[in-house]
Parts: structure tokens; sequence; C-alpha cells
């Protein structure tokens, strides 16, 4: 028995692990517990030296230490501010009477809403709970189909895990050793493919079952002028005016060598400029050259649009780090709750309180996830696991497969932020090994990690959406809703693979598109994998070194 023990020490640490966490054991403390407690039988039965565990308190120092996980609190506070402020249901309004005159417009609100309040918010739970607060009894009213109308709310919350500044791509940059703001720049362009995908569901829903999602009776659109008219032309004269100043800006006025980057940012900075002049001088000087709708959208859209531009503009051109665009998205913030006269001091006592919880989870699964990997790594578990991801069959191709796989039924009981602290860790060496390119690896893992929130029966979002759902929704639709959006994001998952230049971040992004083209050509003609690791015992030094 001793022998055995010895012998498949990590994986019996992974499976006790695995087993802890389904009993419902609090993440961080099993982990902890499980790392102490094969620690010190690792050292009863002489595979770990004593020593192993006085690194430990240089890994817990090594955490709190680290700026880049500043950024956490700073985003989060950010987030619930806006949302607390009354942002969510302004935007929620003004896009829906937007949109409502189409059928399934009020569907295709909530999700341009919940990408936006993804860009600002960047936290699940306050951008399903808003909108299942604010939309989902409208919808109802309306007669949309409970399963649409949930499914739509609940994915749409979601988009906060991947679209910039999610949290989780904070702590997956941290777990896989890369920047914050390529792991920013990688995700926003799948990001905001997958929105367009969900947008894209409710447009066939909409024409194939035309009476799952109804437009907005003419009744219910109270933003409209004097005569009756929608106001739709002079918001499309204001974009085009604001567009074509940013275009102009950047081929005539601003540097002609300036990076793309930073030639998007501030061209787009300079037409939500010209629209908010335009807008503002209409309304101060009664111009009336704008509609109610075209100074409404402008009034609402561009100061979280600005403030979107602002953090992650100048985190994307290099002017400020993560943590830099965190503090002036959270200052920025608190001025728009000002300005809106929301800002008091309940707000801001429930905001810091809520900030503070979320950080500690995160910053304590961490502490956790360390204290496992320590002696873990004792174990030449980290070996264990390259040994059986590179003995996989069709080299790249069967560690892609195995891993989304896995990654993807984990997602049933494990949430977002313990498969990044548990399974990434594990996971990425063996990908760098391979010559994956670790920002497009994170950002794929991020993508199908999303479905955490989604599975039924287990998925948050489905459970932050249950709670704020009135009686007549049952819970059955709430589930059978989240599943086409599932299936939505596997796709993504696949299209991720095949097009690796949906990925692409910084002045290394086409050195790792052109990798990661080569790794597909080997992937679809079965390439081979890496040789196998040198399976030798690990000394005292290996064990005492952090991951």
């Amino acid at each position: 028995m001793t022998e055995f023990i010895i012998a498949n020490m990590a994986p019996l640490m992974f499976a006790s692990m695995i087993l802890f966490l389904l009993f419902g054991f609090p993440v961080a403390f099993a982990l902890a517990a499980n790392g102490i407690l094969f620690g010190l039988i690792g050292i009863e039965l002489g595979l770990l030296h004593g020593a192993l565990f006085q690194a430990l308190p240089e890994r817990i120092f090594g955490i709190m230490a680290n700026d880049t996980l500043l950024a956490v609190p700073f985003f989060t506070f950010m987030g619930l501010i806006l949302e607390r402020s009354g942002m969510a249901e302004d935007l929620l309004d003004t896009i829906g009477q937007l949109f409502g005159p189409i059928r399934g417009g009020l569907a295709i609100a909530v999700i341009f809403v919940g990408a936006l309040l993804a860009a600002t918010t960047g936290v699940v739970a306050a951008s399903v709970i808003s909108m299942g607060l604010i939309s989902l009894p409208i919808m109802m009213r309306y007669g949309y189909d409970h399963r649409l109308a949930t499914g739509v709310i609940a994915a749409s919350g979601t988009l906060a895990q991947i679209i910039p500044p999610s949290l989780v791509l904070i702590v997956m940059a941290d777990q896989l050793g890369r920047s914050v703001g390529d792991m920013y720049q990688g995700a926003l362009l799948p990001g905001l493919i997958l929105t367009s995908m969900y947008v894209g569901y409710v447009v066939l829903v909409a024409i194939f079952r035309p009476s799952f999602a109804p437009a907005m009776p003419l009744e219910a659109r109270t933003l409209r002028e004097a005569d009756g008219a929608s106001g739709m032309r002079s918001l499309a004269v204001l974009t085009v005016a604001a567009v074509g100043g940013a275009w102009l800006f950047a081929g005539q006025v601003y540097r002609a060598d300036a990076p793309r980057d930073e030639l998007i940012v501030v061209s787009s900075m300079v037409g939500i400029g010209i629209a908010f002049v335009a807008a503002m001088a209409n309304r101060l000087f009664g111009i009336g050259l704008l509609s109610r709708m075209a100074e409404r959208v402008t009034f609402v859209l561009i100061p979280p649009l600005g403030l979107i531009f602002l953090v992650l503009g100048t985190i994307f051109i290099g002017v400020a780090t993560p943590t830099e665009g965190g503090a002036m998205g959270a200052l920025g913030a608190v001025l728009m709750a000002v300005a809106r006269r929301r800002l008091s001091m309940t707000l801001l006592k429930q905001a810091m309180d809520s900030t503070t919880k979320l950080s500690c989870f995160v910053l304590f699964i961490l502490i956790g996830s360390s204290v496992f990997g320590l002696t873990f790594r004792g174990v030449d578990g980290d070996l264990w696991v390259e040994h059986l991801m590179t003995s996989l069959p069709g080299g790249q191709t069967g560690f892609l497969i195995a891993v989304n796989v896995l990654v993807f039924v984990l997602a049933f009981f494990l949430d977002y932020f313990e498969l990044a602290f548990i399974i990434v860790p594990l996971l990425a060496p063996v990908a760098d090994k391979l010559g994956i390119d670790l920002i497009w690896f994170g950002v794929l893992l991020a993508v199908n990690m999303q479905t955490s929130f989604l599975h039924p029966p287990f998925g948050f979002a489905l459970f932050f959406l249950r709670s704020v759902a009135s009686e007549k929704v049952k819970t059955a639709s709430i589930y059978w809703g989240a599943v086409p959006f599932v299936i939505i994001q596997l796709i993504m998952v696949g299209l991720i693979i095949a097009f690796p230049g949906l990925v692409s971040y910084g002045d290394g992004g086409a050195k790792a598109v052109e990798q990661q083209e080569l790794n597909l050509d080997e992937l679809l003609h079965g390439g081979g994998g890496a040789a196998p690791a040198n399976d030798s015992n690990s000394d005292l030094m290996r064990q005492l070194q952090g991951n």
C-alpha cells in the first residue's frame, strides 16, 4: 500500500482535491488543506523534505506584493459604482427604445447593454441581476418567450468574463505569466464576435419564430417627437458626423507614424467628443437640430463609452498599466455618479463592502492554490500532468481536444475563478512546451470557461437570474434558455482554434498568429507532439521554488 501511495502521490492528490470540491468544501480551504495534508504524508514517506513548508510564507507574501492583482479591487469598485448608480437602467431603457420597433429589439438591446456593462463592470452577478430585475418583467409583459428572454439575460451577463476589463482575464494573465494588457487585447475581438453571434441568434429566432420575440408596441415607444416621428434620422446624421470627424482626424490630423491601436483609441475619443459637444450645444442653446432620441442616446451612451476608451485605451497603447487603468476607471465611475446625482454614502459603503468581499475571495483562492501547487510540484505532479498531456495521440490536436473537453466538463461543477486557479497552472507549461502561444491559449480557455456560468443545473448566472425572476418563470425555462448560448460559446471555441488570427495583441501579435497558424496546420494534418519530459525526481531546490 505504501509503495502504491508513493508511486501515485500526484494523481491521488488531484483526485482528493476534486473529491473535496464535490463535497462542497470552500475552494480556498479545500486546496490549502490538500496541500498541507499531502505535504505531511510526503514528508512522512520520505518523498519530501521537511523544509518544504518554509517556502509557504514567502509565496504568500509574494501574492500580497503582486501589483497586477491590485487591478481586481479597482475594476470591481468601478463596476459596482456604475451599476448601483442606475447606469444599467438608463442604458436598457434608452437602447430598448432604440431597437424597440423591430422584432426581437428588446432582446438585442439586452445583449448590447450586457456588452457595455461587461466593458464597464466586469462582474457577472451585477450584470445578470441588474438586467434580470429591469428587463425581464418588460420582456414578459410584451409577450417574449420565457426561454429566449431568460437565456438572453443570462448569456449577456456572462460577457463580463470575456470582454475587458474582465476580472478573470487579470487572474488568467497572472497564472500564465503574461501581460494583462496583452490578454485584454487578445480577448477583445473574440468577445465582440461572441456578442454578434448572440445578436445573430436572436435575429434568427425573430425571423423563424416571430411570436417568441415581438416588437415593442407603439404605445410603449415613449421617446418620440411631438409630431410622432421616431427621430432616427437625426441620430443617423449625428453618428455619421461623429464617425466622419474621427476618420478625418485619424487620416489628416494625427501623426502618420502612430501605432494602429493608439490611432483607433485617440480617434474614437475624438468622435465621441464631437457627438457629445453637438448634443450639449443643442440642449444648452436650444438649436433644435437633434431629436429627443439622438440627445437621449448621446447623453446615456457617451459617458460609459468614454470611460471604456479612457481605461482600456490607455492600457492598450501602453500609457497606463492595468492597475493604473483600474484606478482611473474607479475615479471616473465616482465622477459619473456625482454628475448623475446618484452618489451617496450608502452607495459608497455598499460598493466598498462588496469590493472587499470579492477581492478577499480571489486572494484566498490564490493563497490556497499556492499551498496546493507547492506540494503538487514537490511530488512531481507537474511532470505527471505533462506526461499525461504530451502522451495523448495527435500531438496538439489531442492536447487541445482533451483540454477543452476537460474544462467543459469541470465547468459543470467549478466556477470560472476556481478553474483559473486550479487547472490553468497545470496546463500552461504543457501548452508552452508544445509551442502554443499562451495568450491565445488563455483566451481559448477563457471562452470555454465562460460556459461555467451557463451550465444547467449549476451555472451561477442561472442561479442569479432565478433569484430575481418572478414565480411565473419556471426554472426549466431558465435552463433550456441557456442551452443555445452554451452551444454558441462552444462554436466560438472552434472558431478561435480554426482562425487563430482572431486573437491578436501588441507587437507580438503577428508572430503569435503566425506561430498559431503553423500549429493549426500541424493540428489539421496530425502533427506530432513534443518529446516526453524528463521524469527524474526533483531535488529540494525545485520543491521550494514557486509557481
